[in-house]
């Protein structure tokens, strides 16, 4: 009787084991099987018309905005992400070939759809003025619209709570002709991209911005955070096809329509997983959850130090398995700032190098171990009078704590360059200035 009584909570954690990693075990065989099956998928049924499009236009010009982690290039140039994978599954169903090329933000790559030098898109939400130019595929799943905001001000809700206040969007922003019309009150700043956008509500310049749900948690920063989501606004993801193009309108239709929903699953858990908002526990998971603890509350007092075994055990396990996530997502942001084409840096307060990529070592032909924690005028990497002009203006810009992006002509060493520079200054988890995130393009390059 003893030993069937202290068995029982033992057995009850067991199977509640068992049952977790066989569900990890699903997960992990999906994503496996995604990887494995892309070279062997069937191909779809096209007619006459549209086998003859894709013998006449094999290429299709993907007009791509890094936006990860739906599309963003690695540390290799190779475009990746969720959208990514679902073009590669496409291409094997189609035999089409996507190539992408890419634009700096939403405004450039619609002007590239417009005038026709690009065929789709895959990071573009649906509204009325893209409508006039563009064709918008079947939906293959889609986030919400969140509003970011500053901490210290009371948390965005709605779009009623900002009128009189100033809100920032990317230029051409999908609600942003909803928000004008129906809106008026609200103030609208245009900016290039979302990093902009973040930057000026970081620095109290903006009082909120527009974000989808997963690019808004995917950013995290000591003065921002994210309010609700925008009521009755659904950003669905589409592959948006220039007019003009009613054949591949449709073999993109049928791709999707012949996608295996467990494979879109799949592909989603692969990139999402960890950053969009988790899903709501099942019936069965709850009774499994309260039967187990049930039966714990059931066991006696000689089993207490064996339930505290184990639950410092799953302690141990957990925290070993969140510094494995903090270390991949660690990998992952440095991945990300090396793929970055455009040089970019990190300063201290003293104005001290603390982090840069590779485009800038390459930009200044430096190595980042030899010239970290020291400043511009410690560094023999730009003409004496522009390091000096550079660090006074660091300087000046961390005491005014202002934001600033400009087009500008700066002296290097190789020659003059005209370049559009943008320095931000970034705040630790309390609030404390803690230096500068700067960058900049080159626009002689990018005219080439």
């Amino acid at each position: 009787m003893w030993f069937s009584r202290d068995l029982k909570p033992a057995l009850c954690w067991l199977f509640l084991l068992v049952m977790l990693g066989f569900m990890r075990w699903s997960v992990a065989a999906q994503l496996l099987q995604h990887d494995g099956e892309v070279s062997k998928v069937q191909p779809i049924k096209l007619n006459t018309e549209e086998q003859q499009w894709i013998r006449d236009n094999p290429r299709v010009i993907v007009a791509s905005v890094q936006y990860p982690l739906y599309l963003f290039q690695d540390e290799h140039a190779h475009w990746n992400g969720l959208n990514s994978d679902v073009l590669k599954r496409i291409s094997a169903m189609t035999g089409l070939q996507f190539v992408h090329q890419e634009s700096f933000s939403t405004d450039h790559l619609l002007e590239r759809l417009e005038r026709g030098e690009a065929d789709i898109s895959t990071t573009l939400a649906m509204s009325d003025e893209r409508k006039v130019f563009l064709n918008f595929s079947h939906a293959f799943g889609g986030a919400g619209w969140v509003f970011v905001g500053r901490v210290g001000e009371p948390q965005v809700q709605s779009l009623e709570q900002l009128a009189k206040r100033v809100l920032v969007l990317p230029a051409r922003h999908a609600l942003e002709g909803i928000i004008r019309r129906d809106y008026p009150a609200i103030e609208i700043r245009s900016v290039k991209t979302y990093a902009e956008a973040r930057a000026l509500v970081e620095s109290g310049e903006a009082y909120a911005t527009i974000e989808n749900e997963i690019g808004a948690q995917l950013f995290p920063s000591g003065l921002l955070r994210v309010g609700d989501l925008l009521e009755g606004k659904w950003e669905a993801d589409h592959l948006a096809v220039r007019k003009g193009q009613p054949e591949l309108l449709s073999i993109l239709n049928k791709a999707l329509e012949a996608f295996p929903p467990e494979e879109l699953r799949a592909i989603r858990l692969k990139w999402l997983d960890g950053v969009s908002p988790l899903p709501v526990p099942s019936v069965w998971q709850r009774i499994a959850s309260w039967g187990c603890w049930a039966m714990a509350v059931i066991g006696t007092f000689g089993l207490l130090s064996l339930v505290w075994n184990r639950r410092l055990r799953a302690a141990i396990r957990q925290r070993t398995e969140a510094e494995k996530d903090l270390g991949d997502q660690l990998a992952f942001q440095h991945a990300l700032i090396n793929s970055m084409p455009d040089p970019v840096f990190v300063r201290d307060l003293l104005g001290r190098l603390i982090m840069c990529n590779r485009s800038y070592e390459e930009a200044l032909d430096i190595r980042f171990d030899q010239v970290q924690g020291r400043s511009l005028m410690e560094v023999d990497a730009l003409p004496k009078i522009t390091s000096r002009m550079l660090h006074d203006e660091f300087m000046a810009q961390l005491q005014t704590r202002k934001t600033r992006f400009c087009r500008r002509q700066l002296q290097f060493k190789n020659g003059s360059r005209e370049i559009y520079q943008w320095t931000v200054p970034f705040y630790s988890a309390d609030g404390k200035l803690r230096g500068l995130l700067g960058g900049w393009t080159d626009m002689s390059r990018r005219l080439h």
